[in-house]
């Protein structure tokens, strides 16, 4: 899966629906990986993006409502552990 015309934030704004894109970041973060490097190179061949990307593109569904309609369990995992690193920093 490659990027399209969503480049510059999640895909669907407006459409009540996440892109095919969003849902392919949320469904990486759904899996467990059994060896660091796993989940870097299934960003990079699945989803066609850097890493750096993905987290970007990954922080911004956190705040979008239709993510968390989408799948709730997943984000909100993901926002605890992010809410949890800023109040260390």
């Amino acid at each position: 899966m490659t990027s399209d015309s969503t480049e510059g934030g999640t895909g669907g704004a407006g459409t009540g629906a996440l892109s095919p894109q969003d849902e392919a970041v949320l469904g990486v973060e759904r899996r467990s990986w059994p060896r660091p490097g796993a989940k870097e190179r299934v960003i990079r061949e699945r989803l066609g993006i850097s890493p750096t990307r993905y987290y970007q593109l990954l922080n911004a569904l956190l705040d979008d409502p239709r993510a968390l309609a989408h799948d709730p369990v997943t984000v909100n995992r993901l926002r605890r552990v992010r809410d949890a690193r800023r109040s260390r920093r």
